[in-house]
Order: C-alpha cells, then structure tokens, then sequence
C-alpha cells in the first residue's frame, strides 16, 4: 500500500511538471490591485474598485481613444472598473457641475475641473480628497507593472 501511494504521488507530480501547472487567475490583476489598495489606504473593496473606476473614467473621458484603449488592453477588467465608479457628472451636483464647467475650459482650468469630479467621486464613496491623494500612486504603479512606463505615463499626465 506505501508503494502505491509513493507510485500515485510521483504520477501525479510526473503529470503536473508534464502538462504544466498553471493557477487559476482570471482576475488576478484586477484582485492585486484591490487587495493592495484595501492593505495600503485601509478602505473597503467596494471603495477601491469605485475609486479606481472613477479613476479610470476620469481616463476614458480625458485621454484619446488610442491612449485610453492602451490603457484599457493593460488593465484587466477595465468595464467591471468604470461600472463600479460613481457617477458625478449626470446628477447635477455642484462639484460636477463645476468641474464640468472647468472642463469645457481647457488646459489648466479642465485638470482641475477633472480632480473636482475625481474628488466627487469619491465623496460619494466615503472617502476624502487625501484618499484620492494616495490613491493615484497604488494605481500608477499597478499600471506600470502590467503596461510600463508608457501606458503609466498617459495616466500620470492626467494625476499628478
């Protein structure tokens, strides 16, 4: 009976280095970065992935398509993200009225109609302008990690 099992274990281990052990990860990314903002800010999973999308939609709605499709091909789960991000620009709030308004300015006065929207956001999700502060570095790097420097580098002209 020792035998047996010895002979079972070794198929079994023969089979994995054979065919390949591969894990099951088909949000892998998307969890490292909500578990990593969850761990770093101390925030809730629901608060990460709305703050994230709203990041992301900040993206999507100041970047080219091309620059925001970079993007979008480097995060996994990119619609989950912007279907979990507030929505400030259609409730006729002040800060998204204002930002809006700031928007349609250009240059300068659109990034900072661009963070009061951000900022919104995050309101709505229970969080504070410092949290968005802390946020923005957490999801930088993640899209470095999965993008490089370049696709990071779209994102950072928009953030920082």
């Amino acid at each position: 009976m020792k035998n047996f099992k010895l002979l079972i274990g070794t198929l079994s281990l023969f089979v994995l280095m054979i065919c390949g052990f591969q894990p099951i990860t088909s949000h892998a990314g998307t969890m490292d970065l909500i578990t990593t903002l969850v761990d770093t800010l101390g925030i809730t999973k629901d608060q990460a992935k709305g703050g994230s999308g709203a990041l992301f939609q900040n993206a999507k709605d100041n970047l080219s398509a091309d620059d925001f499709k970079k993007v979008s091909d480097t995060v996994p789960d990119m619609d989950g993200y912007l279907a979990a991000a507030p929505d400030v620009k259609t409730k006729g709030g002040l800060g998204g009225s204002i930002g809006s308004s700031l928007s349609s300015l250009g240059g300068d006065a659109a990034k900072a109609g661009s963070m009061l929207d951000l900022s919104s956001a995050f309101s709505k999700l229970g969080m504070d302008s410092g949290t968005l502060g802390k946020f923005v570095p957490v999801v930088l790097d993640f899209v470095q990690s999965k993008g490089g420097e370049s696709v990071a580098g779209l994102l950072k002209g928009l953030w920082k």
